[in-house]
């Protein structure tokens, strides 16, 4: 490819000699055929998914097979946002904590549920600043979960220096710039460093929600902005997607993901069901290509996500992964995972940019992980499938005006990570008790396989809304083309307003419910598959390894490792990345609902894992507001 790390290099003997020396220095290879983002700052974590594209990948490998059995606490945070203690020993989280910080020039910036940025030293944990934009609200502070801010550097427009600015949107639609060093905000930015993103796009609706939970995308001088909006009513709130100049907070570009009028895509709306169409956001976080200039957005279902009534057809964009022209928001192509979604089976993931092996040659890719289970492989530059893709017929609604398209998108290649189906034959038989609830709830629900449409009766969806990959996303090592992903085993009984779990929350179908893979991408085929999660009250029955539903993903390390924590044991967990066994666990202060990440001292040059184990939710009594790092103890 014209795009090789060789060639690349070879064209600019000064970036020749830089890589050549993070070469010698970390060991790491370079992918043939790519540039590897993640060497391009050794030891940090600038980017929310780790670098630009989201491989969530580290070439640290200090931490390895060998020693990972040695990690230790180093040190731990405590971010101080809980609810006054109803005991003396128990206390409650007022929302998830689900950030993955950012480390940039030895310091680590982490946010909260109340939208407080907080800087830390990354050797200590010890504070350096904190900004809290709901400084004087008092009790009328709000919470909502939080996933990471973005970083920004470049020149200054005034003094030619260096400028560093931490950006990112909060809980009431605000889309702020920090100095990077004092936490103090930008007042070139916007006004007096804020930028009301509500305006142009929702202030029509005040009384409806329009938030950000994701960390921005940067490209350039741009930040790129999406948005998380309700999933009812069908009108309200527009989830365009939008670029802001980083500088000035001025907008730039402005991407409709609901076609207008000679728009490409709005024939794909019957009539004017896409006007003041709400939902159809990226309430997730984008993905950018720095050499091609492209920006990938994972977008979420059109409201009302389960009722289509009012908005017959296709529904471009919603559930399609967009690729627009970063610089101008042109769309370059897309690729729709789900026609006229009546599921909330939204793209909750960052999209992974990957490289794939097809015979001699490499092809720039992107993996899109879904609620369903299905993984799509697409080409990153002209959006075709690398593995074939064929529609499949599905159930017609026998709700009165809803009008279910009649085929979805199933990718031949890589089989699904989840079971589709379901028979009165997978009913759970962990406990007599919650077979007999189990089967009565089964016997109860509708079912015609997937893509089952909701309604008029008691419908059973499988997998469910919580089922396959969540926003907990995927990991990806360039030297082995591996794809890591944890995905749920959980059905919804729709009509009836829960899961499809017996009265102890376990799920209804056999174990296991919850699963960690490695996906080979070059071959399209699962590699390895091991249960993720244990419920400690069967075990003791002896029934070991049932795996768990799990919130928060994974990251992989040259060190042949895959991280992860998100289960309802409350344990992080370290696996060999080449063969799926358990190197490593540690019980955590709170279930660790959040996507770790890893870094080197600036000083002290060891390594750290880090991760927000706040717990809460239907799943965990036990909370905390607790950064915990781990490292190799001194020898």
């Amino acid at each position: 490819m014209k795009n090789s790390l060789l060639d690349y290099l070879l064209r600019k003997p000064s970036a020749l000699i830089v890589g050549l020396c993070l070469i010698v220095l970390t060991g790491i290879q370079p992918h043939a055929g790519e540039k590897t983002a993640s060497t391009a700052r050794q030891g940090e974590w600038p980017f929310h998914g780790g670098d630009p594209g989201g491989m969530r990948f580290s070439p640290l490998k200090q931490i390895n097979r060998k020693n990972v059995i040695k990690l230790k606490e180093a040190w731990t945070y405590h971010m101080g946002e809980l609810e006054r203690p109803h005991s003396e020993n128990v206390r409650n989280l007022i929302a998830a904590f689900e950030c993955t910080p950012l480390v940039i020039d030895g310091v680590l910036y982490l946010s909260t549920p109340s939208s407080r940025v907080i800087a830390l030293d990354a050797e200590t944990g010890q504070e350096i600043w904190k900004f809290d934009p709901q400084e004087n609200a008092g009790e009328k502070r709000r919470y909502l979960q939080h996933r990471g801010v973005a970083y920004w550097e470049g020149n200054s427009t005034t003094s030619g220096q260096i400028e560093k600015r931490i950006v990112y949107a909060t809980q009431d639609g605000k889309l702020i710039a920090l100095d990077a060093k004092t936490g103090v905000p930008c007042r070139d930015f916007g006004k007096g460093g804020a930028v009301d993103l509500r305006q142009g796009v929702g202030d029509r609706w005040p009384q409806l929600n329009y938030t950000v939970t994701s960390a921005p995308a940067i490209y350039k001088d741009l930040v790129i902005c999406g948005s998380r909006l309700q999933e009812s009513p069908s009108k309200g709130p527009s989830g365009d997607v939008r670029a802001f100049d980083v500088r000035s907070g001025k907008l730039v570009w402005q991407f409709h993901t609901v076609p207008r009028p000679g728009e490409f895509g709005n024939d794909t709306w019957e009539g004017d069901s896409w006007k003041d169409r709400s939902g159809t956001n990226v309430w997730s976080t984008m993905s950018v290509d720095p050499e091609r200039g492209v920006v990938f957005l994972p977008i979420g279902s059109p409201a009302t996500d389960a009722d289509g009534r009012d908005r017959k057809g296709q529904n471009l964009f919603g559930n399609s992964l967009v690729a627009l022209d970063a610089a101008t928001g042109k769309r370059l192509w897309h690729f729709q995972t789900v026609h006229h979604d009546l599921w909330d089976y939204d793209l909750p993931a960052q999209p992974n940019l990957v490289v794939i092996k097809r015979g001699n040659r490499t092809v720039p890719a992107v993996a899109l992980i879904t609620k369903m289970g299905l993984l799509f492989i697409l080409n990153r530059v002209t959006g075709e499938p690398i593995f074939p893709i064929e529609e499949r017929p599905v159930r017609a609604s026998k709700v009165p005006g809803e009008e279910a398209w009649p085929t979805q998108p199933f990718p031949l290649k890589p089989p699904p990570l989840v079971r589709l189906t379901m028979t009165a034959q997978d009913i759970s038989q962990v406990t007599p008790a919650s077979n007999r609830f189990c089967t009565d709830l089964f016997n109860s629900l509708r079912y015609d396989g997937i893509y089952t449409p909701p309604g008029p009766d008691p419908t059973l969806m499988f997998p469910g809304s919580f089922g396959g990959g969540n926003w907990s996303g995927a990991s990806y090592d360039p030297s082995t083309n591996y794809l890591y992903v944890n995905v749920n085993e959980l059905g919804n009984a729709r009509g009836r307003s829960r899961r499809f779990w017996d009265e102890n929350l376990w799920p209804c179908q056999t174990p296991p419910w919850g699963t960690l893979n490695a996906v080979d991408l070059n071959k399209g085929e699962i590699v390895w598959k091991v249960p993720l999660g244990v419920v400690p009250e069967l075990e003791a029955r002896g029934i070991p390894k049932t795996g768990t539903p799990s919130l928060g993903g994974t990251i992989a390390t040259a060190g042949g490792l895959v991280f992860v924590a998100g289960t309802y044991d409350g344990l992080f967990r370290a696996f060999d990345s080449k063969t799926g066994k358990e190197l490593w666990t540690t019980t955590l202060p709170a279930n660790g609902h959040a996507t770790p990440m890893t870094y080197l001292g600036k000083r002290n040059g060891k390594q750290y894992v880090v991760i927000a184990a706040g717990g809460g939710g239907p799943f965990s009594e036990k909370t905390s507001d607790a950064l915990v790092a781990y490292a190799l103890p001194a020898e």
